[in-house]
């Protein structure tokens, strides 16, 4: 009898994950039965303490490889049957655990932008709420929501992410962008940054704004990928106005931009306004346009704008069109040679300084429809 219960014991198991599994504690006692041995006796016979065997046999406690080993030798049953049998368990009472939170995370997975994330392709189409919040713990790479509160709000990680989004508008939208930022610069590979070699690429980069060639998105990230800058495009979410944000991941600087009002001013100001967070404030912080930040955060986005004002048109520059007084197109096409910038770089400065109105030179503001090109 005991021989055809050894052959059921040892038994190799298969790799499915039953609905249901026992304790190797209901296993042992059926032995004990099975031997007519008392808990005393069997406890005296593996010299394990009796209130162990008792902890073991009502599930409270689990079957150790010592204890495993001692079992083998009273019970001539393996010991890797009774280290399989708690395994087993272990994993089932864990997948109920499991169970348990993702269905408390129904309520925090409604709060982000799922719809759009489906139809960008960035998570897949689910149809029950379980599978949705596995999905969104797989986007962000979390375990849990919890995990994803102490990454995002708690800063439990500030080496990665030094901002807490608590005290934002659209937390789970602004996350949702930066993430996929993030598994985008993944994917691209460039040598470890130089701050030489950026600088010195930069009249580079603005012969590119100039030209306005037609694949210029691409080049742009070419070239920042010279000085080991990762350049990411990445269509901004519902409810999230961000048009750029600036980071380090993993000791390499990443810009990432929207394309939000598709005008070519806007984009290069918000570009260069991102390099100079780079060059100008370190790895520090994380910097998102658009954003609200304390007065110490707004010094530093002044700076970045004060950075890209003087690339794209220096005060002198600005001055020297303002004073001159003509602002039709021939001549705002006259001064963008002159100071080798772009017409709609010289409309934008207007029309943000109230001097033009946002209806005039409406030509020279070239519009660009950045995930069309890049699609």
């Amino acid at each position: 009898m005991a021989n055809n219960n050894n052959k059921i014991y040892t038994m190799a198991t298969s790799n499915f994950v039953p609905s249901v599994a026992f304790h190797p504690g209901e296993t042992l006692s059926e032995k004990l039965k099975e031997m007519g041995m008392s808990i005393k006796e069997f406890a005296i016979r593996t010299s394990k303490p009796e209130k162990t065997i008792f902890a073991v046999i009502n599930g409270s406690s689990a079957v150790t490889s010592d204890m495993a080993v001692s079992f083998e030798s009273v019970t001539q049953i393996p010991a890797n049957f009774w280290m399989n049998k708690q395994r087993a368990y272990d994993e089932y009472i864990a997948r109920i655990k499991r169970e348990t939170l993702i269905a408390e995370s129904y309520e925090w997975a409604m709060k982000f932008p799922f719809t759009k994330m489906v139809q960008l392709g960035w998570v897949s189409s689910c149809k029950t709420m379980k599978d949705k919040v596995k999905e969104l713990f797989t986007f962000f790479q979390v375990s849990s929501s919890k995990a994803w509160e102490d990454y995002y709000f708690n800063q439990q990680l500030k080496v990665a992410f030094r901002i807490s989004l608590c005290s934002t508008k659209e937390p789970y939208a602004i996350s949702t962008w930066l993430r996929q930022g993030e598994r985008q610069a993944a994917e691209q590979e460039v040598p470890a940054y130089s701050e030489i070699k950026l600088r010195k690429l930069l009249p580079e980069i603005k012969a590119l704004m100039v030209n306005q060639a037609l694949d210029f998105e691409i080049k742009l990230q070419e070239t920042c990928a010279l000085a080991g800058v990762k350049l990411v495009y990445t269509p901004g979410m519902p409810k999230a106005p961000i048009s750029g944000s600036t980071r380090w991941i993993n000791d390499t600087p990443c810009i990432q931009m929207t394309g939000r009002y598709k005008r070519y001013d806007i984009f290069w100001f918000t570009f260069f306004h991102e390099i100079g967070h780079i060059l100008l404030h370190g790895k520090k912080d994380i910097f998102m346009e658009n954003i609200e930040y304390s007065d110490k955060q707004m010094e530093k986005e002044n700076e970045a704008d004060t950075f890209a004002s003087k690339i794209l048109l220096s005060p002198t520059e600005e001055n020297e069109i303002i004073n001159n007084g003509d602002f039709s197109i021939s001549a705002i096409r006259m001064f963008a040679k002159k100071f080798n910038t772009h017409p709609a770089i010289i409309v934008g400065r207007l029309q943000h300084k109230k001097i033009l109105s946002y209806y005039e030179n409406t030509d020279l503001i070239a519009k660009i429809e950045l995930f069309d090109k890049l699609n």
